[in-house]
């Protein structure tokens, strides 16, 4: 019976001498490389250089209804086309151009059929 107070003793030791001092961790001594540069290839076409600061919303991309025809009358039509696009991703977006977004609220209104009431979107 003598023997379970020096086993507790002795596990007792060897579970605070498993315990390490702060900077003495072997994790701790691990360095992180940093992450390597991106490097484009020779052949690859040229890349157009984009302030990061700015959104291509907030650009107005050449092409873009943005663009166009300026920002309250991009948001009007595309908040016409949500309203009536039956589409799970339509295109009612102000980066696409004002012609693509007219021509998918006309098409939705078209899937309305003739004798079917039309909403107000569809006559704007």
């Amino acid at each position: 019976m003598r023997l379970a107070p020096a086993f507790a003793l002795l596990a007792g030791l060897l579970i605070l001498s498993a315990c390490d001092k702060p900077g003495e961790n072997p994790v701790d001594a691990v360095e992180v490389a940093p992450a390597p540069t991106t490097v484009m290839p020779a052949d690859a076409p040229p890349q157009e250089e984009v302030d990061p600061g700015l959104s291509p919303v907030a650009a107005g991309v050449e092409g873009s209804c943005l663009s166009e025809v300026g920002a309250a009358a991009a948001a009007r039509l595309v908040e016409r086309c949500i309203q009536v696009s039956p589409a799970t991703h339509p295109p009612c977006n102000v980066q696409n151009s004002c012609a693509l977004i007219q021509s998918e609220i006309d098409r939705s209104c078209a899937l309305l059929g003739p004798d079917a009431p039309r909403p107000p979107e569809c006559t704007a």
